[in-house]
């Protein structure tokens, strides 16, 4: 295999402009459907994506053009207090082996490195960067440029084939939709409190996660389903369609209401909006390894195991984990 500090020979690469996210959009979903058969990400999902206030695609986003002028690599750096840094790389299936997905991580561990100064002083600064179970080149040449693989994620889904059973609440326990402009902030802040016991979590931002949600075009605020005990929210099921495909995109529950039965209604629950409006199969995406327990609920439920994917981790600086790695 191809390893160059260097791109093939009249290729090049350039920062993107909003000009140029159907093109990306375009290379990105030919990775998808050559993977998976299908496009897993919405032009929509990616021009929100580039206009985050947490990404500048100045100074955070490439791609690489070949000789034919054709968008053919992708690369954006992303992170988190400046200690986990998240880079994402995509080579078109046509131009794999050329030594574009060695020059896009180098690229982006060069990005990385900037951040140290911003981090922490006694802080550990990772690169992380996922990539599919069934994309085998991508995951040598990240081993091949000193990447360690050290979790993985599984899409799951059911298939139902009639309505689920109805939910039993915890009692005291109602539920209702969210309501845009109030829940904001209560919403964000059960989120990153339940979430604070997922491994490699830490304190979200709340502009990005408005910016990501409930600022989204296609937000239906019908399909995010709050949890109260008394005017104590005990947690949530937030669910979307993306790509015409239905999704509970985040499932949370605050530590007091585990284990009492809320994290199973709230599935049902959102399993029976959806089996209401015509979709048979919902998906959601968990950690392997989840410290909570939340694979065991998902199985109980009925889900299965749809795709998997790999994170791997590369060492910047070694320090103090400022992120989740247990809980007791």
């Amino acid at each position: 295999m191809t390893t160059t500090e260097t791109l093939p020979k009249n290729f090049l690469v350039r920062r993107p402009s909003m000009d140029d996210a159907r093109d990306v959009y375009e290379l990105i979903s030919a990775c998808d459907i050559a993977e998976y058969g299908s496009p897993d990400l919405t032009e929509e999902e990616l021009r929100s994506e580039w206009s985050s206030p947490t990404l500048n695609i100045e100074t955070d986003v490439w791609i690489v053009l070949s000789p034919e002028n054709q968008v053919v690599g992708y690369a954006e750096v992303g992170h988190r207090e400046h200690t986990r840094i998240f880079i994402f790389t995509r080579v078109h299936p046509d131009y794999r082996n050329q030594g574009i997905g060695s020059y896009l991580l180098r690229l982006s561990e060069a990005r990385a490195l900037q951040h140290i100064p911003e981090a922490p002083p006694d802080a550990r600064v990772t690169l992380n960067h996922w990539t599919s179970s069934l994309n085998e080149e991508a995951q040598q040449v990240l081993e091949q440029e000193g990447f360690t693989r050290i979790r993985t994620h599984w899409r799951m889904e059911i298939d139902m084939e009639q309505a689920p059973p109805a939910p039993e609440w915890p009692e005291g326990v109602t539920v209702r939709v969210f309501v845009a402009g109030q829940d904001d902030r209560i919403v964000f802040e059960m989120v990153d409190e339940a979430f604070r016991d997922h491994w490699g979590h830490l304190p979200g931002n709340f502009e990005e996660w408005q910016h990501r949600t409930v600022k989204r075009e296609s937000f239906d605020p019908t399909l995010w389903f709050l949890a109260f005990d008394g005017d104590k929210i005990a947690g949530g099921s937030l669910c979307a369609y993306y790509m015409d495909t239905a999704w509970v995109d985040t499932l949370a529950v605050l530590r007091p209401w585990r284990r009492k039965g809320l994290g199973m209604a709230l599935l049902l629950h959102s399993f029976g909006e959806f089996y209401r409006r015509g979709t048979r199969t919902v998906c959601l995406g968990v950690d392997s390894q989840n410290l909570t327990g939340a694979v065991r609920l998902y199985l109980r439920a009925g889900m299965h195991v749809a795709r998997e994917h790999h994170t791997y981790i590369k060492e910047l600086r070694a320090g103090k984990e400022l992120s989740t790695q247990s809980i007791e």
